[in-house]
């Protein structure tokens, strides 16, 4: 077992009150391939049960873990699977419902950001990629 010393315990006590030492972020990872639907609403629907069912306890362990250590921890994030890898046929509309159930989503959990609405195109754009490119000015 590591013993802490005095000194390292006190520098960190300083760091806290006179630097402001926090943890900027926490962030959960979210695998959503297995809530793709042809259905957009379905898809919508899967996409919000998952995510908040998922990442229900984020903002409650990330204020846990402050307490526990005295840290503040600035933000609660959630990274998504891109979603133009699960939204398949959907329209630029599509997406922006999809768009629009992250939101909320994120808004229900209380996160400070929830990303992932995006597109994979460096090696090319498919037809989801493209649709979800042109959601983004109606969003």
């Amino acid at each position: 077992m590591q013993m802490y010393r005095n000194e390292d315990i006190l520098e960190t006590i300083n760091m806290i009150r006179n630097e402001n030492l926090d943890i900027r972020t926490i962030t959960m990872g979210i695998s959503l391939f297995d809530c793709v639907s042809d259905d957009n609403a379905r898809l919508c629907d899967k996409l919000y049960d998952k995510i908040t069912r998922t990442a229900e306890n984020l903002v409650k362990t990330g204020e846990e873990l402050e307490k526990m250590y005295g840290i503040p921890i600035i933000h609660k994030r959630i990274s998504l699977t891109p979603i133009s890898l699960i939204g398949g046929n959907s329209t630029p509309d599509g997406y922006v419902r999809i768009a629009k159930t992250l939101d909320r989503s994120a808004e229900n959990l209380g996160v400070n950001f929830i990303g992932g609405y995006g597109a994979l195109v460096q090696k090319g754009m498919t037809k989801g990629a493209s649709a979800l490119l042109d959601s983004i000015p109606k969003r």
